[in-house]
């Protein structure tokens, strides 16, 4: 435990301006990162007495080993430089507003000749329309398969349209009346677009034009005796009504807003979103984040408001195209939260920057907005209480856990960072392995690595646990480190090298043979700080290194549970990959051999159909409607890829020898 004031910056020396620092620890991995009007008075209050600091921030200000801060122009800066460090970093140390879940959003295609209606998860593209985000994926394929009554618009994939198109018949949806079948000609573009365009202009809440609109058509065919049609049209009606049922009005001036509520204690806080889109509650979610710094309801509106949509408008991968219509920004025209932050000019000003244009940032005060942030603050209470009782006993299990390993296999300290191995393959074919981290007990998947096994693939699997335990370690300790940088620290970028911490307990998934292998390769290359253990499948052994006799840990103990998940985890992820790469040697192999079909026809093929498996389902004449290859070929093809399935009825082998079908 590092003393704060053994690398406290010198009097004098930090500016009285605008900025963002990061702490880092000894490592040299940046453990947290703010923000501050002024970096002076910010940093000075880190070192105050520790036994007055909050319990999290007096933690980390005695993790940390050192602080550095950037000086920027103005607090709009801060705010951006902060959340791009945010991402860059991960910082242990800081509250991420956000969620282990992927929330679906109803997705319009409008940058097609025929937009497509779909389910959607991930990142925002530039030209599609979205609505939501949803709570439940469900809810949302209801009330889009009720409306396709009404907007029988395209929902298929494109490969499906094109094969319908090219076969000159409808799929089912076009044959009961849910899609209009533009693939075979029954409207043309303009006609398809236009049903697209007002299942648009109902989702997003102008539902009394088109209500009048259908009401007024039904009269009308009712007056000049188009039963048939009256009735389709009365059955219309009573669709949208159904599917208008589905969204509560909240509030009826058509209000586009997030409304944004918290509940708190000195350690912890929940948050609690409604997104109210046309007046209507088009989605909610909720997640509880652990406090670092003494904050009030203000500090914890900052913090979400930058971080919150930052992640919705960039996405994990940056996925927002630059230059999209404001349709597709998750940002709303208002956010309504319970106390203004102090910068709240600031976020509004970036807000306003993400949407395209302006966004107001205030606080209800009466009416129905204030009706439905109180509602908000009662299920923010109520999921916070939940969070609370089931907290204590995850918060206790895991360092349980952590505390029974230490005992029961002699380890000078907690693991507080457990690495697995596991190896993967088909009878010696396709040789993968995986390793996954685990930190306090939780997996941390920005740190998992993989594997295609090289000069042990054909020895086993001790050869294959061997070669992966080696890579790994090797890389750590040959890594250069400048005499000016930070050792695990890349100094031309400032983030951790791969490889660059060993953990404190490396688990082998097998017996003592496997676990042997791992600990002398680890004595090979000089790493006498990591402890070593196999886990067997077969009766959930504990081998150490260089013991004839395994330890057997309690069927019902927590430390067990927690090695077991670590197991299984890596066994996950190794799977994944070895069927990753096994798919692609299957695409080249089950085509290698027919006569007359190479690699610009294969390309052809696989580019045609998509993948192996359609391929597969295909008939000869659809297969040689591809360019350059005829029936002769097609049906080679074909009996290629029957045959390849005879033969794959084998089991995928784990790294302890017991089969996985």
């Amino acid at each position: 435990m590092a003393d704060p004031s053994t690398y406290r910056p010198a009097p004098g020396t930090i500016p009285d301006a605008p900025g963002v620092y990061k702490f880092r620890d000894a490592g040299g991995r940046v453990i947290y990162v703010g923000k501050a009007k002024s970096l002076r008075s910010r940093l000075n209050s880190y070192f105050a007495d520790v036994l007055g600091l909050h319990p999290r921030t007096a933690q980390m200000v005695t993790t940390a080993a050192g602080v550095e801060w950037t000086v920027v122009s103005t607090e709009v800066e801060a705010l951006q430089l902060e959340y791009n460090w945010i991402k860059e970093f991960d910082p242990r140390f800081n509250v991420r507003y956000r969620d282990d879940k992927s929330y679906p959003v109803l997705a319009v295609t409008l940058n097609e000749e025929f937009p497509r209606l779909q389910v959607y998860r991930g990142a925002r593209r530039k030209g599609v329309r979205y609505f939501g985000p949803y709570a439940h994926a469900w809810a949302l394929r209801e009330t889009l398969d009720l409306l396709l009554r009404v907007f029988p618009a395209r929902t298929c994939k494109i490969d499906v349209f094109r094969r319908q198109s090219r076969i000159g018949r409808p799929c089912l949806l076009g044959d009961i009346g849910k899609c209009s079948a533009p693939c075979v000609g029954r409207v043309d573009a303009a006609e398809h677009r236009r049903i697209v365009d007002d299942f648009c202009e109902f989702f997003a809440g102008r539902t009394d034009v088109m209500m009048r609109r259908l009401d007024k058509e039904m009269q009308e065919a009712s007056a000049e005796l188009e039963f048939e049609r009256a009735a389709r049209l009365r059955d219309d009606l009573g669709a949208l009504r159904r599917a208008m049922e589905k969204q509560a009005v909240v509030l009826g001036d058509g209000t586009d807003a997030d409304v944004v509520a918290f509940a708190q204690d000195d350690l912890e806080a929940a948050v609690q979103v409604f997104h109210v889109r046309g007046g209507r509650v088009r989605g909610q979610r909720g997640w509880v984040i652990e406090k670092v710094e003494e904050t009030g309801t203000a500090g914890l509106v900052d913090q979400f408001l930058s971080q919150f949509y930052g992640d919705q408008f960039f996405g994990d991968q940056a996925g927002m195209a630059e230059g999209a219509d404001t349709d597709t920004t998750p940002v709303p025209r208002e956010v309504l939260v319970p106390e203004l932050p102090e910068d709240h000019d600031a976020i509004a000003e970036w807000l306003s920057a993400l949407r395209g244009s302006k966004v107001q940032l205030r606080v209800p005060q009466r009416g129905d907005k204030r009706a439905l942030m109180e509602t908000l603050e009662r299920n923010a209470k109520e999921a916070f209480l939940q969070h609370k009782l089931k907290r204590a006993g995850d918060l206790t299990a895991r360092s349980a856990a952590l505390q029974e390993l230490q005992d029961q296999l002699g380890l000078d300290s907690a693991p507080l960072r457990i690495e697995c191995v596991d190896i993967s393959h088909i009878q010696g074919s396709d040789v993968v392995a995986s390793l996954v981290v685990f930190e306090d007990g939780l997996p941390r998947k920005s740190e998992y690595k993989r594997f295609a096994i090289r000069e042990a693939a054909t020895e086993g699997d001790v050869a294959s646990i061997a070669e992966v335990v080696r890579r790994r370690f090797a890389r750590m300790l040959s890594e250069p480190v400048a005499e000016t940088s930070t050792p695990g620290i890349n100094p031309e970028t400032g983030r951790p090298r791969k490889f660059a911490y060993p953990p404190n307990l490396l688990v082998v998934d097998g017996a003592g043979p496997q676990a042997n292998a791992a600990a002398d390769v680890l004595n090979e290359l000089g790493v006498n700080d990591v402890a070593v253990i196999g886990l067997a499948k077969r009766l959930e052994e504990v081998w150490l290194p260089a013991d004839s006799e395994p330890v057997i840990l309690p069927r019902t103990s927590e430390s067990l549970y927690l090695l077991q998940r670590v197991r299984d985890e890596a066994h996950r992820f190794a799977i994944t990959y070895h069927r990753q790469k096994r798919g692609k040697r299957m695409t080249a192999s089950a085509l290698d051999g027919v006569p007359g079909l190479g690699e610009a026809r294969k390309t052809a093929l696989i580019k045609h159909f998509g993948s192996v498996k359609r391929l597969r389902a295909a008939s000869v004449d659809e297969i040689s409607e591809v360019p350059g290859v005829g029936r002769h070929t097609a049906a080679a093809v074909l009996a290629a890829l029957t045959q390849e399935v005879l033969n794959q009825g084998e089991a995928v082998s784990t790294g302890d020898g017991n089969e996985r079908v």
